[in-house]
């Protein structure tokens, strides 16, 4: 893996759900030593109260916000819009996103108004764009404003082979949650440290610099709320090991 790669690696701000003021993130994001967020819309979005001193606040403290997400997108070209705009603001081009039945046109039209990539997170077995065959439907029906933002642990849910499934959207992947479970005998998850559960971690990396992969690189880690820095460190250690 290149140093420039891991120079983009960054965090999504859910593991922080906790510490909601910009300050208490900022503190958070920079003791992992990394630069590079994901921001959760909980932290910041559309419909703050001061969205625009809050963005202030994490690009005066050298923080990148490289996607922000996972929104839900309809339909509703206002609220699309909206969120769209925020990401304008934020300095970012990539919307984690949640796509409806019926929001495709509009999404991509403003997508492409906007010069934005919306990338589908896939959220597990559950979930209406959680499978392979739901999401290779979605990509075909369309254009290249849309692709995958892979979420590695949901897909493992889904019972699929994360590292696969990277190869075949490899053209359309544009974000990627690099997230690793454990599954109990009723098949609940577990966060786990990237790499100590049932995630290919050296495959996936591997796989991602066979073929050049731009997008961002995002740890997730959602265990441990209130003291989420120890793991996610091990996770940082984890990536650095795959170099």
């Amino acid at each position: 893996m290149s140093k420039p790669f891991m120079d983009r690696l960054g965090i999504q701000t859910y593991c922080f759900r906790n510490f909601l003021e910009p300050q208490a993130l900022i503190e958070k994001v920079l003791e992992c030593g990394i630069s590079n967020v994901e921001l959760f819309d909980g932290h910041c979005g559309p419909d703050s109260d001061d969205a625009a001193g809050f963005l202030q606040q994490i690009a005066d403290a050298n923080i990148t916000i490289c996607a922000t997400g996972a929104w839900t997108l309809t339909e509703d070209e206002t609220r699309c819009r909206a969120i769209m705009e925020f990401a304008t603001n934020a300095g970012c081009d990539t919307i984690t996103a949640d796509l409806r039945e019926n929001s495709y046109p509009v999404v991509t039209r403003l997508a492409s108004e906007y010069g934005m990539r919306i990338a589908i997170h896939n959220h597990g077995r559950k979930h209406r764009l959680g499978s392979v065959a739901a999401l290779t439907k979605a990509l075909d029906e369309t254009g290249p404003e849309i692709g995958l933002c892979l979420d590695t642990a949901w897909m493992l849910d889904s019972g699929e082979d994360p590292v696969a499934v990277a190869a075949r959207f490899k053209d359309r992947l544009y974000g990627i949650h690099i997230k690793d479970f454990v599954f109990n005998r009723a098949g609940h998850p577990e966060d786990v440290v990237i790499g100590t559960g049932n995630l290919a971690l050296p495959d996936l990396m591997n796989l991602l610099t066979s073929f050049d992969y731009a997008g961002p690189v995002i740890l997730e880690y959602e265990g441990d709320p209130d003291s989420p820095v120890p793991a996610i460190k091990e996770c940082i250690q984890a990536m650095h090991a795959c170099c």
